[in-house]
């Protein structure tokens, strides 16, 4: 068994989306484990000295769009830049996320966000309606209206408050981040460095 990864990611960040199935790959080969936290990136920002994306400048915006569009193309993947539904609240989502991560395991917890980050921004569904998401949790192959239901409840809120802070204190401050103990690798451009530490064990 290789290392662990612990994968802090946004569920409406275009550069987690851009880097999931590639993650997926290099931990499946280094027969790695990695946990998911959807944590609140709104929350990391203000604590972290970050910014929402809509009170950035206007040069930083542009640029973001520019590296999107880059990174689309150098990987392949059809992603909208300016979805419809972006941002979409991750209310419902983050805690069927978590609430699979809890129940059900690790694989099919990475399984639902990774699909839902592929709806918002390759397919433009809206994320946030509850019949979108029950359709992606069907399309991983896990029953929609139980994860739903208990998706819904309190505790899974209250715990992505606590990932939330957990987060902070090891040092995270944007998404993606993948952590391994205390090295931090922060956004999708790094995974040949999360790879290359995978492979030293």
């Amino acid at each position: 068994m290789g290392l662990h990864v612990d994968y802090y990611a946004s569920l409406n960040s275009p550069w987690t989306h851009l880097g999931a199935a590639r993650l997926e790959a290099v931990v499946a080969r280094h027969e790695a484990t990695l946990r998911i936290f959807p944590v609140d990136f709104s929350t990391i920002f203000s604590a972290s000295g970050g910014l929402p994306l809509p009170k950035r400048s206007p040069q930083r915006q542009a640029y973001r769009l520019q590296e999107l569009e880059r990174w689309r193309t150098h990987l392949g993947i059809p992603l909208h830049l300016q979805p419809r539904f972006f941002p979409a609240s991750e209310k419902l989502s983050a805690g069927c996320v978590i609430a699979a991560r809890e129940t059900l395991g690790d694989k099919p917890a990475v399984a639902l966000a990774h699909r839902v980050l592929k709806a918002l921004w390759e397919e433009e569904r809206d994320t946030a309606d509850r019949d979108v998401l029950a359709a992606l949790i069907e399309d991983i192959g896990l029953d929609a209206a139980p994860l739903l239901a208990l998706g819904a409840e309190e505790r899974w809120a209250e715990q992505r408050v606590l990932d939330t802070q957990t987060a902070l204190a090891r040092g995270v401050f944007g998404a993606p981040s993948y952590v391994i103990g205390e090295e931090i690798y922060w956004g999708q451009d790094r995974l040949d460095f999360l790879d290359r530490r995978l492979a030293f064990g």
